[in-house]
């Protein structure tokens, strides 16, 4: 039937995440706004029917509670690209994340860990360039030293050119830090 996703807001009204953009299926918000658990801000003009209820399916809700963003992310591939805004740290150009790999910036076979401090984003040639040396002996120096985020830190991070076409309800949330128009 339908296969539409509801934006996820925190308390405050920005969205949890921004990559991946927080969503649910409309399934999932319609549950949560029965629940009471979160507070209906915008909706889509399709409808859905019960045997006693219809209702226009929720295209932004709101949690009721505050959610903290303290603590760390886990260690995945895609949390390091997007610590490292999609972007190469030797070339430094963008790239989408089916087109980057990681690289470890001290390598494994010289003892370098899998670790937030050791592995950066890079794109394929730059991973091959620099092969099994550190970036001083490749001559490839970084954009930036890796650290470990917060998960505030990656909530929020801005990588305009994986912004996707999104509904319009979903605009004024998701685009929030946009620059506006004079």
């Amino acid at each position: 039937m339908l296969n539409l996703q509801t934006l996820v807001l925190n308390a405050d009204f920005r969205p949890l995440s921004m990559f991946p953009l927080s969503s649910w299926h409309w399934k999932d918000a319609i549950s949560a706004l029965f629940l009471d658990r979160v507070s209906l801000v915008a909706e889509y003009d399709q409808v859905v029917h019960s045997p006693r209820l219809s209702m226009r399916v929720p295209s932004v809700v709101a949690l009721k509670h505050y959610q903290k963003l303290d603590g760390y992310p886990a260690f995945t591939r895609y949390n390091i690209y997007c610590r490292d805004s999609w972007t190469c740290q030797f070339c430094a150009r963008l790239f989408r994340p089916e087109f980057l790999t990681f690289d470890h910036v001290v390598p494994r076979s010289r003892g370098g860990r899998t670790t937030w401090e050791n592995v950066v984003a890079a794109c394929g040639p730059c991973n091959l360039r620099k092969a099994n040396k550190t970036p001083e002996e490749a001559s490839m120096p970084l954009l930036r030293m890796p650290k470990r985020p917060t998960r505030r830190e990656l909530a929020f991070i801005n990588a305009p050119h994986l912004h996707e076409e999104v509904h319009h309800t979903w605009t004024d949330f998701v685009y929030w830090d946009s620059v506006l128009e004079e």
